[in-house]
């Protein structure tokens, strides 16, 4: 993170990239340079009138088709950013035309550093290296053979340790280049990591969020259904029968409602420390009391273990929607549900009812196993899920007792 930086490290811009660099790189058009580039020209021709005085008795002096083609060589980097290689082969054939006129050297070849570096950051290298060939051949030409009909008259063969020290510098620039563009690509690739990685959490997060509100919704809904249909049977013959009913559906709606706030209070304040604690294997008894007002005797066997807050919560939800299952869908009225933790690295969580399956839709979204695979598999645990051969359901869930937590 970018609060924990290694005092010393690299700065934020080397390490994640210019802002303006990120705009190009999400598809946004980049904006005319008109600042820099009028900058650079001004520069270019202030400073080739200082280089003119200092080569005054080797180069040509400065007339106004040199001045020209300093402003063109200028202007034509305002093209850079959006035709980088237009601007370099611009800036290069300006050059050229410049060295080849004989008029003294000085900043107009920043014109073409510039727009090389352009084009090789934009990604178009070929272009860039065939531009700087091109005026280093033209610059070879010119220094060792054409001197003799282009002016100044008089001029001699330049030096070959010149054009050492022109084509270093020509290396120079395409290095420093390359490396910007090699940054530029490890940046974009950096944006593109965090991207899908902060998508994946989302996603993560509101599959979460969607168990959580099937698994409360599911449980409470379905002890409501049932309770409600024996309200309604009851009313006339058993009113007494009836209010316990209507007892149970007011308890299990409160509770729904207060678990459902807590889910959604997670999405209006993400990251705060939730109000209440999340609901773990302590609660197993109030499970069984809300099993038994929907007519479900629920035998629980076996202590639970210390578990940490996750892999608790899981285990409760796990056993909820097997029991929402047996209310839903099994004829029996009757279910076990067995811990066992013995060999000291997994929790065997196994509920059994004795069936049959009576086909009937209690309003289910058909989404109950898929969600405790899921629950489980975050985990590292397993589930099996299926009938039994004496005509029964069984769940059985694994889940290890220590998770390991990602750095």
């Amino acid at each position: 993170m970018d609060e924990q930086r290694v005092r010393g490290g690299p700065p934020h811009w080397w390490r994640h990239g210019p802002r303006w660099w990120n705009r190009w790189d999400e598809g946004q058009r980049p904006r005319w340079p008109w600042r820099s580039t009028a900058l650079l020209t001004v520069f270019v021709l202030v400073g080739s009138n200082y280089a003119a005085e200092q080569q005054v008795d080797e180069k040509a002096a400065l007339d106004p088709f040199a001045r020209m083609l300093l402003l063109v060589a200028g202007v034509v980097l305002l093209w850079r950013l959006r035709y980088p290689v237009p601007a370099v082969f611009g800036t290069a054939a300006a050059a050229m035309l410049y060295l080849g006129a004989g008029y003294p050297y000085g900043p107009i070849f920043l014109t073409v550093a510039l727009s090389c570096f352009s084009a090789i950051v934009a990604g178009h290298r070929r272009a860039a290296w065939a531009a700087l060939g091109m005026l280093w051949a033209g610059h070879v030409l010119v220094a060792h053979w054409l001197y003799r009909w282009l002016p100044p008259s008089g001029d001699e063969a330049a030096a070959w340790g010149q054009e050492v020290v022109v084509a270093t510098w020509m290396v120079a620039i395409l290095a420093v280049s390359e490396l910007a563009r090699t940054r530029r690509e490890q940046w974009a690739r950096e944006r593109a990591e965090r991207a899908q990685a902060a998508r994946r959490r989302a996603d993560e997060e509101r599959l979460r969020i969607a168990r959580e509100l099937h698994d409360v919704l599911a449980h409470s809904i379905s002890v409501i259904n049932v309770q409600a249909g024996v309200g309604l049977a009851l009313l006339d013959t058993d009113p007494e029968q009836a209010r316990s009913a209507l007892t149970t559906i007011k308890a299990a709606s409160k509770e729904a409602l207060g678990e459902v706030r807590q889910v959604l209070d997670t999405l209006r304040t993400p990251g705060d420390a939730p109000r209440a604690p999340a609901p773990g294997l302590d609660r197993l008894p109030e499970l069984v009391e809300q099993a038994a007002g929907a007519g479900l005797t629920v035998e629980v066997e076996g202590e639970p273990p210390r578990l940490a807050p996750g892999t608790d919560l899981a285990a409760f939800r796990i056993v909820q929607e097997a029991l929402t299952n047996v209310v839903r869908h099994s004829g029996s009225r009757h279910a076990r549900v067995h811990l066992d933790h013995g060999d000291g690295t997994t929790l065997r969580l196994r509920i059994d009812d004795d069936g049959p399956a009576t086909g009937a839709d209690a309003g289910g979204s058909g989404n109950g196993l898929a969600g405790m695979r899921e629950r489980a598999a975050a985990l590292g645990g397993t589930i099996e899920a299926g009938p039994r051969a004496d005509g029964g359901f069984r769940v059985l869930a694994v889940l290890p007792l220590k998770v390991k937590e990602d750095r």
